[in-house]
């Protein structure tokens, strides 16, 4: 894995659809499509583009603190994970 530069906590998963591969941060910082992301847990640790974000099936382009993001996941996350973006 190569080294990461920034690594800052933007969010947190509150939910994983697995059928269809779709997670909900909870954001605590802004997030914006084209950022790239760390998902951190237990069991979870991937890097990923934000290709597309919805919020309430609407796409958005970037979002803040206190909004809650559904993203495409690339890999199975869970709940509590934590969601970094990095750059």
């Amino acid at each position: 894995m190569q080294t990461q530069g920034e690594k800052k906590l933007v969010g947190k998963i509150t939910h994983y659809f697995t059928k269809i591969g779709v997670c909900v941060i909870e954001l605590s910082d802004e997030l914006k499509v084209g950022d790239k992301i760390s998902v951190e847990g237990p069991t979870s640790n991937y890097a990923q583009k934000v290709e597309s974000m919805q919020i309430e099936h609407a796409n958005v382009q970037n979002a803040g603190p206190g909004q809650a993001v559904g993203m495409k996941s690339e890999q199975r996350c869970r709940q509590g994970d934590l969601v970094y973006k990095v750059g």
